[in-house]
């Protein structure tokens, strides 16, 4: 009982010091970080040049994205928060957007600190490289889970200070917005960046002139390198720090909802939060004084975080919603006993570990579905991609089949909730998963460092080991990524069905009943499912457009170079590196506006017109759901075996090197590049932003609805 009356009074408090703790530790793995060698002079020299252009890159960005912001914050304030008298939601907003910018910034900025001391350290042994280049990532992982669930909680308490539990859960969705906003942003401006100057470097590089990756001579390699950065470390960063924080309040927002305000539901995501910062020390430690291969030490790791979790969930449950006869303080779980959500929070610890195993059957050198398009590359670069394409379409087969189940079981344990809960508890491993991400750019940065200061081979055949190894965790985290966010906008969708059945019943006395319905006997459901099933494509397609265009600025321009200072391939004259940098950031910061804008304009639009309205855009919601699910699993899927296709032919296989196979395979890697780095992964956000912004929205548009639909 005490321990209950505890958790019910403190739990929020409690969670947000197990926050405070997780970034602590950050801190102490930076400082280790830092007191680490960063090697020779030249060493030194290429890592400060990849750091000036990632940070560089990043000012322009924050100062582009701000600009946005403010518009969209002018617009809350006036439209939104005037509507409620306050500026609750619009304040969240920032608060959103500002810590989602400062997880990205932050992990960027300790990535680009690790990649040279993760090389220096390949020159002692394979195990001290590993642990320099995890912790690097680790940083960022605590980093995405402390700020997440420390700004939410904190906004949550001083907003229930100030104006109660209900409106403090309302003003949580503005926080969201921010937090999911500005995440599509860094995922495509970062996404872009990365994968124009991957691209530009490689159908020059590799195809034309024969030069290894990295290689000092390609004039691509800096803007290439610095991509990993932006792209991999500050817009995974965000894009987590968003799914973490729009699963917590979507949870909260759903135990308010369905549950009478039972305040145990209230606190029950942030305790298991709370408990995701516990589990992801351990993981990190396992890794830190664990021997032996470096992909299995890093499975071993979530292995344990999983298990910690799985073994602290219980007592918390129990605790929070005891059975009748136990009860007397709080008051009971009226559907379901504690065992029921026990279950459901144990579904998303399982969804974690057999995404993770589905993702990576599918992008590891290790299995057949890579080998098999490395087999393809033999016969040409069309039968590589059409093989590559083939798989990304089997590779949503089963992530989506267990999904569905997920979906089956937690609502069976704990209905809507259930399946926050089951949310939630996937989300409890951000931390040891998003330390596996930051890992593979580290490791790659790092291998170039080695490559560009001409350090021994066996350094190399350390760092490539690794990079291998962060390819795969990359592709890994990416399908966790996705299968999340599918979650978490389920969990939003109901929540959208819930505030709007509130909002409608509120309102009927003046203008007569109505029963909302999503009955797909109804055309405007399937209007609405058309539209939203569209965008996914759309978005994408102008993500890949984007990558293509400013990776032809980079080939003409690497083109050009060569052509004008035939001295680089030789050695006696050095490349401008700065000039690809330039051409990727000014196209990364011009091309990500329109389709980071796109769900915005689609779900007011839709919210506005006179034929559609709330029945049509639920619809839209179902719709974008569906749709960027499948696309978002396919694109990642093959983008990933792509890219080891690659180096497993590099490895030796089908010819190696030089081989005509390995000209088709980085024909793939190269179309892949996009897929996997730039519009899959930028799906995951964007999906969120169309239903984070439909509850936003409906205190705006209810009056206009009740007047237009009621009977």
């Amino acid at each position: 009982m005490v321990f209950a009356e505890i958790l019910l009074n403190y739990g929020i408090p409690l969670s947000l010091v197990c926050a405070v703790a997780g970034l602590l530790v950050a801190g102490w793995l930076i400082r280790g970080i830092l007191a680490a060698s960063p090697g020779n002079e030249r060493m030194r020299q290429i890592a400060a040049a990849i750091e000036e252009g990632a940070k560089a890159y990043l000012r322009r960005q924050v100062i582009t994205i701000s600009a946005i912001a403010a518009v969209i914050f002018v617009l809350l304030f006036i439209f939104k928060d005037n509507f409620l008298r306050d500026g609750a939601a619009s304040l969240g907003f920032v608060v959103g957007a500002i810590c989602s910018l400062a997880a990205g910034f932050i992990g960027m900025r300790i990535a680009v600190l690790a990649n040279v001391r993760t090389a220096q350290a390949a020159t002692k042994d394979r195990h001290s490289a590993l642990k320099a280049a995890f912790n690097g990532g680790a940083v960022t992982g605590l980093l995405v889970v402390g700020l997440a669930l420390l700004a939410v909680g904190l906004f949550f308490l001083v907003a229930v200070r100030y104006k109660g539990v209900s409106e403090a859960i309302k003003s949580l969705v503005g926080l969201a917005l921010g937090s999911s906003l500005i995440s599509v942003f860094a995922r495509l401006g970062g996404g872009i960046y990365t994968k124009a100057a991957d691209v530009g470097a490689d159908l020059v590089g590799k195809l034309e002139s024969n030069l290894d990756e990295d290689d000092p001579r390609n004039p691509a390699t800096i803007a290439d390198n610095v991509g990993d950065n932006v792209g991999d470390c500050a817009g995974m960063a965000a894009d987590v720090f968003e799914t973490y924080a729009v699963s917590l309040i979507g949870a909260v927002l759903l135990g308010h909802l369905t549950l009478d305000g039972n305040t145990a539901a209230i606190v029950f995501p942030f305790v298991l939060g709370g408990i995701s910062i516990v589990s992801a020390v351990v993981g990190i430690l396992y890794v830190n004084f664990r021997q032996g291969k470096p992909g299995a030490i890093l499975m071993e790791a979530v292995a344990a975080s999983g298990l910690v979790s799985a073994v602290l969930f219980w007592p918390v449950t129990k605790a929070l919603f005891p059975s009748v006869e136990e009860t007397g303080i709080i008051p009971p779980f009226k559907t379901h006993p504690p065992e029921h959500l026990y279950i459901a929070a144990l579904v998303g610890l399982v969804m974690t570990g057999v995404v993770v195993i589905i993702t990576n059957y599918y992008t590891s050198t290790s299995f057949a579905p890579v080998r098999r398009i490395a087999k393809a590359s033999e016969t040409g670069h069309a039968t590589n991609i059409i093989a590559g394409l083939a798989l990304g379409q089997h590779a949503t087969a089963l992530p989506v089949g267990f999904i569905g189940i997920a979906i089956l079981l937690s609502f069976h344990f704990g209905g809507l909730y259930g399946i926050a809960v089951a949310v939630m508890s996937m989300l409890s491993m951000a931390g040891i998963i998003i330390s596996l991400d930051a890992f593979g750019p580290i490791t790659d940065n790092a291998g170039g460092i080695a490559v560009m200061s001409n350090l021994p081979k066996e350094v190399r055949a350390i760092t490539d080991e690794l990079d291998a190894v962060g390819n795969t965790m990359k592709a890994v985290t990416k399908g966790y990524a996705i299968a999340s966010a599918g979650l978490a906008a389920l969990v939003l969708f109901g929540s959208y069905v819930e505030e709007l059945r509130a909002a409608w019943a509120a309102g009927t006395s003046a203008s007569g009943p109505f029963k909302i319905e999503f009955s797909l006997q109804d055309p405007k459901v399937i209007i609405g499912l058309f539209i939203g099933g569209l965008l996914p494509f759309i978005f994408t397609a102008f993500s890949m457009d984007a990558v293509g265009q400013a990776a032809g600025a980079v080939v003409e321009e690497v083109r050009r170079q060569l052509k004008l200072k035939p001295g680089i391939l030789t050695g006696t004259e050095m490349p401008d590196y700065g000039a690809c940098v330039d051409i990727v950031t000014k196209a990364a910061l011009r091309k990500m506006i329109v389709p980071a804008l796109l769900p915005v304009v689609v779900v007011v639009i839709v919210a506005g017109s006179s034929q559609l309205g709330p029945i049509v855009l639920g619809g839209c919601l179902v719709g974008t759901i569906v749709t960027g699910l499948f696309v978002a699993i396919a694109m990642t899927s093959s983008g990933g075996a792509w890219d080891n296709a690659k180096k497993y032919i590099e490895e030796g296989h089908y010819g190696g090197k030089g081989s005509p196979a390995h000209a088709a395979s980085v024909t793939g890697d190269t179309v892949g590049d996009p897929y996997k780095d730039t519009a899959g992964p930028a799906i995951n956000p964007m999906i969120k932003v169309v239903n984070i912004l439909a509850i936003l929205i409906i205190p705006i548009f209810i009056k206009l609805w009740l007047a237009r639909f009621s009977l």
